[in-house]
């Protein structure tokens, strides 16, 4: 099955409705996208590419596929650099979108220091590259910021609930530092930026090691396994499909440079993990038992985004729900646990 996109309505749609400069703004951009290669970052890539632009997608390959990023090297517009953001670096962009850093706990925590290196001198390294280039720039953060969040559903202007040394923080207290750099740089030199706050988020094209619930729940699902619930199962998250979010990045990119953010993007519908584990059962038609084990350290007891502002200001609202993008995503990570167990991790 071909989970690339064939056209680019939806960039084109966005820029159409979002980008009220965009008369005056080159209608062909070359547009950088850090961490290009991973799962955010090559949909975010195969939909520029679609709408006409130069992609260069830059990635040091420790949780990205190059796999994932094959097919696009059919258009001559896009270039892959192997390369890791805490390193200085020096590109032509009229755009950039900063999407470097594992984001699933067992990858983030793999490499603690590395994490905060990523988020924090990465960001700096890509702030001062948009400052002296003139580009505008939107920083992939996340709800992480928000904690163990005490207001329910959360709205960017709650400061959050947040353990500075626990084993989330090196990401956590990372992606908050980096939005303070991103606004100190609006301030202080007038960097144009865009910060959205990305709930969680799945689809095709995220590793079967990902760690992360939807992909752990399917992929046990599949083999047969059985599926770990961590703690009773009575904890909530907001899942949105990959399609849905990245349309929410590209509006938010083309909006009026007064909206710098923090914009959520994610689907407030709200399921416990008990329900998402019974649908992964029914839709696999998989007779994977359902086991419980510990719940860990800082584990959020409730996540759901307040997407108000991204409806008033992008026109933004999920279209996706979650059946249908469950359904979408067990169908790609049934073809890819068919291939040889040397391949799956490994480019095509």
């Amino acid at each position: 099955m071909n989970y690339f996109r064939n056209d680019a309505r939806s960039i084109l749609s966005a820029t159409k409705e979002n980008d009220e400069a965009g008369r005056s703004r080159k209608r062909h951009k070359r547009i950088l996208v850090t961490g290009g290669a991973g799962f955010l970052g090559s949909h975010l890539c195969e939909l520029l590419l679609g709408a006409g632009h130069q992609v260069v997608c830059l990635d040091n390959f420790s949780t990205g596929l190059r796999r994932n990023i094959a097919r696009l090297k059919r258009f001559d517009t896009f270039r892959v650099i192997a390369h890791d953001i805490v390193e200085p670096l020096d590109l032509e962009a009229d755009e950039i979108y900063n999407l470097a850093c594992p984001a699933s706990p067992p990858h983030y925590q793999a490499d603690p220091i590395q994490t905060t290196k990523t988020c924090v001198i990465g960001s700096l390294n890509l702030l001062e590259l948009a400052a002296r280039r003139g580009a505008r720039i939107l920083q992939a953060s996340t709800s992480e910021v928000y904690g163990d969040p005490q207001v329910h559903p959360q709205v960017e202007a709650y400061w959050g609930n947040v353990n500075s040394f626990g084993p989330r923080s090196c990401y956590d207290e990372g992606k908050r530092c980096a939005e303070t750099l991103f606004f100190d740089f609006h301030k202080a030199r007038g960097v144009e930026i865009k910060i959205v706050r990305i709930f969680n988020t799945y689809g095709p094209r995220m590793r079967p090691d990902d760690g992360r619930v939807v992909s752990n729940f399917i992929v046990q699902a599949l083999k047969g396994e059985d599926i770990t619930v961590y703690g009773d199962g009575s904890q909530t998250r907001s899942f949105c499909f990959v399609d849905d979010l990245i349309d929410g990045l590209v509006r938010l990119m083309v909006s009026p440079a007064s909206l710098t953010g923090p914009v959520n993007l994610g689907n407030p519908g709200e399921f416990t993990i008990a329900e998402l584990a019974e649908q992964v059962i029914q839709l696999t038609g998989s007779r994977s038992r359902i086991v419980r084990q510990p719940l860990p350290v800082d584990d959020p007891r409730q996540r759901r985004p307040d997407i108000s502002l991204a409806g008033r200001e992008l026109g933004w609202r999920p279209t996706v729900d979650l059946s249908a993008g469950l359904a979408q995503t067990i169908r790609y990570f049934d073809g890819l646990l068919s291939l040889p167990r040397r391949n799956v991790l490994e480019p095509v």
